[in-house]
């Protein structure tokens, strides 16, 4: 010991006040130690080299930044060690390792040149040591204190406490502890610019009392972990490790990539603030969690949802009217209405870029287009297109999702589509909106109500995301085949568009438009191996079909090419023409009959028009009578209403039976009987009647009524005639059937406009007011004895 502080005397008297500066990244040099250091940069391999050469001293000042490449004068602390080289090795990657000694703090006074490397002007600096027993005390108190940091610290060696004990010197023994002690560079370089040693003493026990307790709770929670951890929190504990080796390394670890590209993601989603912030936390928490846990595959389950919506990802719309009218064109024959409104809504969203989606609902019969022509509006608006069933839906979650403390949950089907769509703006088809269902689970009907209210559809909160996601850019479409069953206050929020049924030459067009072409290619058939005449496509729309949509009429097209592929395939034949001689061959003997021709003309039977939910139908009222007293029997499957009506019926007609030339005593004679076949369809409402007022005036006044003809109203004590609902589809029932003359309410004229020119053309609409009307009108004038 006494050997090294003679050298380092010795060097101290070389010591001048001018030195060579060397720059050190991460590093602070004490004086009287000896420490190893690295450097790559050549410049100052030559001030090594110089030193060494010369049995120079050099000045070793830490870095302020140790990212600076070539540090200036403004870039290192003023307040360093002057030292000596004891030793250095040259390296084939051109780097110079050394042993230095520190000598002596210094200060920089000023610097004399920059060029090739740093010169300064230098003053040393000498510890202020006051005897005292606060000195002895404070020394003791930094001897014991590293006695625990050396127990503690796997990271320092036992022999520092033995060189610390051997050190009678309060300023060498701090400059020893703050060599070794695992502190800052900023807290060492304090040390190191603390001249007075008593001031040093206290700030390194400060340090030491710090690191003391770092290390005895690092202690507690290894001991912790070692009796409480299971196999989860040993892994976590090993990859924590991993992580912070794969990090020194320059390596990233699996989960940590993860994250990065979270982090990405969200940046690049655009989302809103809300959203933002919600998906920033959860990646926060994700970061913290151990990979095998359950939570961790939920929590990323969840950001996956969030990143991957289009917040702000949308289709640009085709403005073109003309264009999208030609799309629709192509796709759908007819359907004007639904047509109109669409290329309404274009016109608007051309002249007003933030118009929100309207929500549209398509009713008709099944068959009639309601679902492909949501798809062509799609193609035709130029936007991403997803339907979704509600038919049969019970839970309520299915719409607004799951939370997410549930196993297995899932956002619900609206976002679920959003997603699929890949768009926030795409054509949404919500299908059978009428056959939701409810029980326990909730009623999805009153989740749709947000869903499809313009108002507040800006700001959808799904039960799983929690965040809320902006639906008003979204066109939704629902489809129904009746109103009725769906909740008034959703009906409310939605534009109806009704659909109705096919007339015979709308359904002519489109087989020929539509049907033939796509039967063909779905059964590898060519026009010049199958072609249709009119009147055998006629023949299949009456006779082989009874519908308003076409699906029943597609099947039999599909039938006949089916036949035909086989001729085809067999090499029977190359071609065949459809006639009305050979359809039988094809698809049998014809399925329904023109009833309406058998059973005209005749007393006590009226045929009536009836809506149903495929459409209209064609019910033939018949009354008959017997021996009996005051008895009227009615049968058919009637629903309450419908027998309240032949009550009125029966009521107005003995109240004016002398009008019409019968007994007024005829109830005391005979017993009446009413039936509507089919017997085994449920059938109501009160449009039928004055067919059953008819029926009854027919049977007792033995008067038939005019063939051909066919009525629909409901019937006042008074005799007055009110309007019905369903003009176009009983119109068309009527059409199909074969009627020439329709007697309807005065009321009902309004809604002459809804039925297709061609039926107007073929059957006569007479309206009117009064029951004694529709008598005049329906009943023959001479008396006609019934076959019975």
């Amino acid at each position: 010991m006494l050997r090294e502080e003679t050298k380092i005397s010795e060097e101290m008297k070389k010591l001048t006040d001018e030195l060579s500066i060397l720059p050190l990244r991460g590093n602070v040099v004490f004086p009287s130690l000896i420490i190893p250091l690295v450097i790559t940069d050549q410049k100052y391999a030559k001030l090594i080299d110089d030193s060494l050469m010369g049995g120079k001293a050099i000045g070793l000042f830490a870095q302020k930044n140790t990212e600076a490449e070539n540090p200036g004068p403004d870039d290192i602390y003023k307040i360093g060690t002057a030292g000596t080289i004891l030793k250095m090795l040259r390296f084939p990657d051109g780097s110079v390792r050394f042993l230095v000694q520190g000598l002596s703090r210094v200060r920089i006074k000023r610097f004399l040149k920059e060029d090739p490397f740093l010169f300064a002007k230098v003053e040393p600096l000498e510890d202020i040591i006051e005897e005292s027993v606060e000195m002895e005390a404070l020394m003791r108190t930094i001897l014991d204190l590293l006695k625990k940091v050396v127990n503690l610290a796997p990271y320092l060696p036992d022999d520092l406490q033995i060189s610390a004990l051997n050190t009678e010197d309060p300023g060498k023994l701090s400059d020893l502890v703050a060599s070794n002690l695992n502190i800052t560079i900023a807290e060492k370089q304090e040390l190191l610019e603390t001249i007075e040693v008593k001031e040093r003493l206290k700030k390194l026990t400060l340090y030491l009392n710090k690191e003391v307790e770092v290390l005895e709770l690092s202690r507690k929670i290894q001991s912790q972990a070692a009796t409480e951890m299971g196999k989860i929190q040993r892994d976590y504990i090993l990859r924590e490790q991993l992580k912070a080796i794969q990090k020194e390394l320059g390596e990233a670890d699996e989960r940590t990539q993860e994250v990065e590209e979270f982090k990405k993601k969200i940046e690049a989603a655009k989302m809103p603030d809300e959203a933002r912030e919600s998906a920033l936390k959860e990646v926060d928490r994700l970061s913290k969690m151990n990979p095998a846990a359950a939570e961790y595959i939920v929590s990323r389950t969840y950001l996956d949802w969030l990143v991957n919506l289009p917040w702000s990802i949308g289709t640009q719309d085709n403005l073109d009217i003309k264009d999208a009218k030609r799309v629709l064109d192509e796709d759908h024959y007819d359907l004007e209405k639904v047509k109109e409104r669409i290329l309404e809504y274009l016109a608007v969203r051309k002249l007003k870029s933030d118009l929100k989606g309207p929500i549209l609902c398509f009713v008709g019969p099944p068959g009639v287009g309601k679902t492909s022509l949501g798809m062509s509006i799609a193609r035709a608006l130029g936007r991403k297109f997803n339907r979704i069933s509600l038919g049969g839906m019970h839970d309520e979650a299915e719409i607004r999702g799951h939370r997410r403390t549930y196993i297995g949950s899932l956002p619900g089907r609206i976002i679920q589509g959003i997603r699929r769509a890949g768009s926030n703006n795409p054509v949404f088809m919500l299908d059978e909106v009428d056959k939701i269902g409810q029980d326990f689970r909730g009623d999805p009907a009153a989740a749709l109500l947000e869903v499809l209210d313009p108002e507040q559809n800006h700001s959808f909160s799904d039960h799983y995301l929690e965040v809320p996601f902006d639906l008003s850019k979204v066109m939704f479409i629902t489809t129904a085949n009746i109103l009725d069953p769906i909740p008034a206050v959703l009906r409310d929020r939605m534009e109806v568009l009704e659909l109705p049924g096919y007339t015979d030459l709308e359904k002519l067009q489109i087989t020929r438009k539509y049907l033939i072409p796509k039967e063909l290619a779905n059964h590898g058939l060519k026009e010049e191996n199958l072609s249709f005449q009119d009147q055998p496509l006629k023949k299949i729309i009456n006779d082989y079909t009874k519908e308003s949509g076409l699906r029943n009429l597609d099947r039999e097209i599909a039938t006949v090419c089916r036949k035909v592929a086989k001729k085809v395939a067999s090499d029977e034949v190359k071609k065949v023409e459809i006639t009305p001689d050979n359809l039988h061959e094809y698809l049998g003997p014809p399925k329904f009959f023109q009833e309406i021709v058998e059973r005209s003309a005749q007393i006590g039977v009226v045929p009536g028009l009836a809506w149903t939910p495929t459409g209209g139908e064609i019910l033939f009222i018949e009354a008959t009578k017997m021996k009996g007293k005051k008895s009227l029997t009615l049968t058919g499957h009637l629903g309450e209403v419908m027998k309240e009506s032949a009550q009125i019926a029966l009521s107005y007609v003995r109240s004016t039976a002398e009008k019409w030339g019968i007994s007024e005593d005829f109830f005391e004679r005979f017993d009446i009987h009413v039936h509507v076949p089919a017997g085994s369809i449920p059938k109501d409402g009160p449009s039928a009647g004055i067919t059953m007022a008819t029926s009854i005036t027919s049977l007792l006044t033995e008067r038939p009524v005019k063939p051909f003809l066919a009525m629909s109203g409901e019937i006042t004590l008074r005799g007055q005639v009110l309007p019905i609902g369903g003009l176009k589809e009983k119109a068309l029932a009527a059409y199909r059937a074969g009627i020439k003359t329709i007697i309807l309410s005065k009321h009902n004229q309004k809604d002459l406009e809804e039925v297709p020119e061609e039926i107007k053309k073929k059957i006569k609409f007479i309206f009117v007011e009064t029951v004694d009307e529709v008598m005049e009108l329906a009943l023959d004038k001479k008396k006609k004895k019934s076959k019975k």
